[in-house]
């Protein structure tokens, strides 16, 4: 459905306040929250003031003199945008005097800004040239002859926008969106009076300057300054519908401009209730890899991956595919073929293949990529508070006093829940980083880390207890929420287990590397700060102590009261898009929807009824189980949509032999990434701008994900599941993806509320939603956890199995960086590529001087499982012994190097410690050669396919 999605402007950001205040606007009698501006409360009586400066996304400048009003008792004429109303005010914002000052300020504005507006890419969508018409400017009395900035040059550097001085009237809204919204200071105004002008950096080109190209200086800008170069290109979109950004967990509610069924820009919404009008480089820009010429758009087959490719139709290519699994299964039996969920897909697409596992496949053997990054999550907040997933909302970051940020870089990997952050922190927040290397957030330009706590990877939990060691033996529990919320026997325990000495910071430092001062400081500042929030990511969950380190999060919060208002929370920041609603749509081997497990009889009996089967009551194969079944014979088939396990799990090597000793490999996916190359069907998938549908984010946020284009290659994922599970038996009946959700609900206590028409109506709603929360549920665990009592949990630091030893002497840890997202296989195809064209090793300069590495060489890096080269960065933001690198090109082999080692609960790999040895080489490894062998066999045989024939009817 096509729609225009309009936002209005109200000029200066909402006041909230107890006490409201009444005036009159050209004798219209407003009320409203005390710190108003006179703008603002003109707006919401229906009045516009003409503005060009103000907007509601940043504080008021009062800089272009064009909203100027007349106030009753007052001289002269105030700014509406800076002057805050008074009880009994009266404003009048028309008036011959008024009239003739706008229009000359508008003279002077126009008279340094080229005349081109019938080709200036923001015809029609200018600020400038609006508020021209609305003050009724028709001449110009100043000439073009004296000095001016019209032959300013423009700078192209960026690859997604250009700036245009020419066209800067010096409004400082780019300037303070800068500073307020994204937090980079990026930009300012060099130079004074007629010289002003906006420069980034030092008069640094975009491209050079510390800009991370997150588009709200765009946004932001009321003239055709700063344009998106898909305008000037494509021009202005004709109508704008309202979707969800499908990269990392925060959930960005993002407006697709269109022109017919092609996109134009993506545009941040301002109503989007996890990103509040923001974006990051990615959600903004990141958008052109949907159309791109690698997509795959016509299904194929072939019977062995050393044959090339067959194009066929959907119907053969869903025939071949369930005849290779009917006949796997009579052969080897019901439990030999198994499917992944894809956390990249929608919620529906994700609960469509769970149920193709279980009702058509006749096992539990699938599972999600929340096994390898958030699955300890799962396990310890379950455990210990009742419920799988994270207690707040993004927002309530704005509440709190103090925040934690343990294993995760909040900069890189949630950029735009990272703004929010940071401008906490400008306010005076408190800031803890627990971390082995430097991220932005422990020292950057305007915000700067009380502690940094720089352990050693690994030691997560002996850190964690030292912390909960000084709250319990210095007094600094909240005595009455523990007594009130929590159970007995578990605190007790819990703390006669924290108050030993082994845990104590003096014994724990020789362990993690963390002074013992240090330890006790930010334990200190945690517990006696306010309100305190812990933010975590894959830096906890992804250890062989995951899920024992989550519970260790969570006994902080407890013991100390931080959980369940507003400002404190255990929160896990999700990878990807869809990490939270894969897990909660029952994509795991032993759990239905809403974390049930398969062997309640009560559980299983709903679905059995719902699905007109009969379920196995015992849990499938995880993904590691999987492959290891695979290589000793007993797994021979597997339906994997949307996730790149060859590329994303750990030990490559073991990954590729597991689904070379498949015999039907079935990959649903946009492109041909890098396991669709072990695949025998070839399913072409369909990009969120495809789709209907919703994503989950990592507030447990549910949002609305809606087509604005026809799939390329002609279904939806959700349509493709469907069609297979018809021919395999299973009766699936669906015309659209709100039929799945209302299944879904049907069926699951904390969905049983959700709807599309609520999701419309209300733009995005947090599980649980049901009886008791009609709306939804901001802030979890309020007056009592979802388990009743919260539970304590001994979590007791067991090293792990990955020792250095001379042989490897240096910890591997892995990481994101902004640019780049997951695999890469979207970004990668899109101009993100100019910031990050290369996975690379950073390095501590001593550890290189000892290895004889300079900064830009080739080096080796073996470890246990394996070995790879990237070219070196030496780096101080590690300390000597750890080397880091990112993963993101298929090409570095990041997880060859990774072992298998795993949570003891989850089964989640341990990516974050593995013992390396790197040395200058000379050429790529082993493993590089034969890689570059395998996938140029690969791509020849995409290339020789053969191309569909039409059958002659």
């Amino acid at each position: 459905m096509k729609e225009t999605v309009l936002t209005r402007d109200y000029g200066t950001p909402a006041r909230s306040s107890a006490i409201q205040v009444s005036l009159e606007v050209d004798g219209i009698k407003v009320t409203v929250p005390a710190g108003t501006s006179v703008m603002r409360a003109a707006a919401e009586s229906g009045i516009n003031i003409p503005k060009l400066c103000a907007t509601d996304s940043i504080e008021a400048f009062g800089s272009c003199r064009l909203c100027l009003v007349e106030i009753e008792g007052r001289r002269g004429y105030p700014a509406s945008c800076t002057t805050i109303v008074e009880d009994g005010m009266k404003v009048r914002t028309q008036s011959g005097k008024l009239q003739s000052l706008r229009k000359g300020v508008m003279e002077l504005y126009i008279s340094d800004h080229p005349l081109d507006c019938l080709t200036c890419p923001a015809n029609g969508d200018c600020e400038l040239q609006d508020m021209a018409g609305v003050v009724g400017l028709r001449d110009v009395r100043y000439g073009m002859d004296g000095a001016n900035h019209l032959a300013d040059k423009k700078d192209e550097s960026n690859p997604y926008f250009t700036y245009d001085p020419a066209k800067c009237i010096v409004c400082n809204r780019c300037v303070r969106v800068c500073e307020e919204t994204q937090g980079t200071f990026a930009l300012t105004v060099s130079g004074r009076g007629f010289a002003s002008r906006i420069t980034a950096g030092q008069n640094d080109a975009f491209m050079e300057s510390e800009c991370v190209s997150c588009g709200a200086c765009v946004q932001a800008c009321p003239t055709a300054t700063l344009q998106e170069k898909s305008v000037i290109w494509l021009g202005q979109g004709e109508h704008s519908v309202v979707t969800t950004c499908a990269y990392c967990g925060v959930g960005c509610a993002l407006k697709a401009e269109m022109k017919g069924d092609q996109v134009v820009r993506m545009v941040p919404y301002k109503d989007g209730k996890a990103n509040e009008g923001h974006a990051c480089v990615k959600g903004r820009f990141a958008w052109g890899y949907a159309t791109h010429c690698d997509r795959i758009t016509t299904p194929m087959i072939r019977n062995a991956i050393t044959e090339a490719w067959r194009e066929v139709s959907w119907d053969d290519a869903l025939a071949f595919a369930a005849s290779e699994f009917k006949r796997i299964q009579a052969k080897y039996g019901c439990d030999s073929i198994g499917g992944i969920v894809s956390s990249r897909c929608t919620n529906e697409e994700g609960y469509l293949v769970q149920k193709l596992v279980r009702a058509a496949f006749g096992n539990n053997n699938v599972d999600t990529c929340a096994r390898v990054c958030h699955s300890p999550t799962g396990y310890g907040l379950k455990h210990t508070l009742g419920e799988s997933a994270g207690t707040q909302t993004f927002k309530s970051v704005e509440r709190a006093d103090v925040i934690m940020v343990i294993g995760a870089n909040p900069t890189d990997g949630h950029p735009v829940f990272a703004s929010r952050l940071k401008k906490r922190l400008r306010q005076g927040a408190k800031l803890i980083v627990i971390d082995p290397r430097r991220i932005d957030l422990v020292k950057s330009p305007h915000v700067r880390a009380a502690c940094h706590l720089q352990l050693r990877p690994g030691t997560n939990v002996a850190v964690l207890n030292a912390l909960a060691h000084v709250i319990v033996v210095e007094g600094l529990l909240d005595e009455a929420f523990i007594a009130a919320r929590c159970e007995d026997m578990a605190f007790n325990t819990w703390r006669q287990f924290v108050s030993q000495p082994e845990n104590a910071p003096e014994a724990t430092e020789a362990i993690s590397g963390v002074p013992a001062r240090l330890l006790r400081e930010a334990a200190r500042t945690y517990a006696a700060g306010g309100n305190a929030a812990i933010y975590y990511g894959l830096g906890v969950t992804e250890h062989a102590q995951g899920t024992t380190a989550v519970m260790a999060i969570a006994n902080l919060a407890m013991a100390t009261g931080n959980v369940g208002r507003e400002g404190v929370g255990v929160n896990p920041l999700r990878g990807q898009n869809n990490v939270q609603g894969s897990c909660d749509i029952g994509a795991f081997p032993h759990e239905l929807a809403g974390y049930r497990h398969v062997g309640d009889a009560a559980t299983r009996a709903l679905f059995e009824e719902a699905w007109g089967v009969e379920l196995q009551s015992e849990p499938g194969l995880r993904i590691p189980n999987m492959f290891d079944a695979a290589l000793d014979g007993s797994f021979r088939g597997l339906y994997c949509q949307g996730e790149d396990i060859v590329q994303s799990d750990p030990n490559t090597q073991h990954v590729a032999a597991a689904l070379s000793a498949m015999e039907c490999v079935v990959v649903q996916d946009i492109f041909f990434n890098e396991t669709a190359k072990y695949a025998h069907v070839l399913l072409p998938g369909s990009s969120f701008l495809e789709k209907d549908g919703t994503f989950t984010n990592a507030e447990r946020r549910i949002s609305r994900v809606r087509k604005v284009m026809p799939p390329l290659a002609g279904y939806a994922d959700w349509e493709v599941t469907m069609q297979l599970a018809r021919r395999l038996g299973c009766d699936m009946q669906y015309s659209h993806p709100s039929e799945i959700m209302e299944e879904i609900a049907r069926l699951t206590p904390s969905f049983r509320g959700v709807s599309y028409e609520k999701l419309d109506r209300l733009g995005s709603i947090q599980w649980p939603c049901n009886e008791e929360a009609a709306e939804g549920t901001s802030i979890m665990h309020i007056d009592q956890f979802v388990r009743g009592k919260g539970r304590f949990a001994v979590t007791r630091f067991i090293p792990t199995t990955e020792k250095v030893t001379r042989k490897y002497p240096l910890i591997l840890t892995t990481g994101r960086i902004l640019s780049q997202y997951n695999v890469g296989a979207q970004t990668r195809r899109t101009e993100n590529v100019r910031w990050h064209l290369e996975d690379r090793l950073e390095i501590h300069p001593h550890d290189a001087e000892d290895r004889g590495i300079r900064d830009g060489d080739w080096v080796g890096i073996e470890s246990r499982a394996g070995s790879t080269v990237l070219r070196a960065s030496l780096s101080d933001r590690l300390q000597p012994g750890v080397v880091y690198t990112t993963f993101h090109f298929p090409g570095s082999g990041a997880n060859v190097i990774t072992t298998d080692n795993s949570d003891w609960a989850t089964n989640c790999p341990e990516y974050k410690v593995t013992a390396v040895q790197v040395l200058p080489v000379a050429h790529a490894s082993d493993w590089q050669q034969e890689y570059a062998r395998f996938s140029d066999t690969q791509t020849r045989l995409m290339e020789a396919r053969s191309p569909r024939v039409e059958k002659v009817r």
